[in-house]
């Protein structure tokens, strides 16, 4: 049975007008692809990612589309598990710099004084250090593995989160309803957490959203220093990395940079839409350009 056109393009008219713009349709539709990807990559790979018995360095063609590495890996199979590395690490690197930046953020510009002083003084000396050079010394210090490289990036993100998470509260903090609150008896970290997070929450997550593709930039890249993934590990920065020592075969080190591209493109896409849709402004003006 065939959908009525009409309902469909009513259905479609029910989104906000931000999702229904071309960059974020390319947004959402790139992400899902590579979510599923990630979940179903075991029955979607034509090969056994670690399995070394394919020809060596062979092109792309039939049978091995994204063709073969040096130690003849089907670079394909090593793409799509390698999301199941990149894109779980980095959603989880992310959240626990919203939740640490958050609270953080939170308790010094809801209360003040020492704690927020001591907080925001620990975040500037975070601020003062180049981001991937402290990241780099941070992973080094601790040792070469994944996870040793999602605290070394967790360690240089949560002041970003800190500090607008705090500018935030602080233009809520004395608000009606949070005065209110407290003259009920609502403890601090009750009206805290009743009156005041909920509303900062949408600019953080815009943050977080657009924060997904830097963040796997920044994991990547430790792993093509090797300060990140070991061998025969197949994610995505340790491949480029790998295809840099055969330099000739531009396959092995495009493929794995590509997949590192789409997911980044994809997340600030998504980004500056959840943006778009959260400002009344602008999605009023969105809006009226779609009427």
């Amino acid at each position: 049975m065939k959908r009525d056109p009409l309902a469909r393009k009513g259905l479609l008219r029910r989104l906000p007008a931000a999702w229904r713009q071309p960059l974020a349709v390319v947004g959402v539709v790139i992400a899902i692809a590579w979510v599923v990807i990630a979940v179903a990559a075991p029955w979607l790979a034509p090969h056994d990612p670690l399995a070394q018995d394919l020809p060596r360095l062979a092109p792309p063609g039939p049978g091995h589309w994204f063709g073969t590495d040096n130690l003849g890996r089907d670079v394909l199979s090593r793409v799509m598990h390698g999301a199941r590395i990149s894109i779980p690490l980095t959603l989880l690197l992310v959240a626990l710099s919203v939740l640490v930046g958050g609270l953080l953020g939170a308790a010094a510009g809801y209360f003040g004084r020492w704690v927020g002083e001591t907080i925001m003084r620990v975040a500037d000396l975070v601020f003062a250090f180049p981001t991937v050079i402290l990241a780099m010394v941070v992973a080094a210090a601790l040792g070469a593995s994944l996870a040793n490289a999602v605290l070394a990036v967790l360690i240089v993100a949560w002041p970003a989160y800190a500090r607008v998470t705090r500018g935030l509260v602080l233009g809520v903090r004395e608000r009606e309803y949070v005065l209110s609150g407290r003259l009920l008896g609502f403890s601090a970290w009750r009206s805290l957490r009743v009156d005041v997070l909920p509303n900062v929450t949408g600019p953080i997550l815009v943050l977080a959203t657009l924060d997904i593709g830097t963040a796997l930039l920044l994991l990547s890249g430790l792993s093509f220093l090797g300060l990140g993934a070991k061998p025969p590990s197949p994610e995505w920065g340790a491949m480029v990395a790998s295809g840099f020592e055969v330099f000739d075969s531009w396959w092995v080190a495009t493929f794995p940079g590509l997949a590192i591209l789409t997911v980044v493109l994809a997340f600030n896409f998504l980004g500056d839409t959840l943006r778009d849709a959260l400002d009344p402004r602008t999605a009023r003006a969105i809006k009226e350009r779609a009427l």
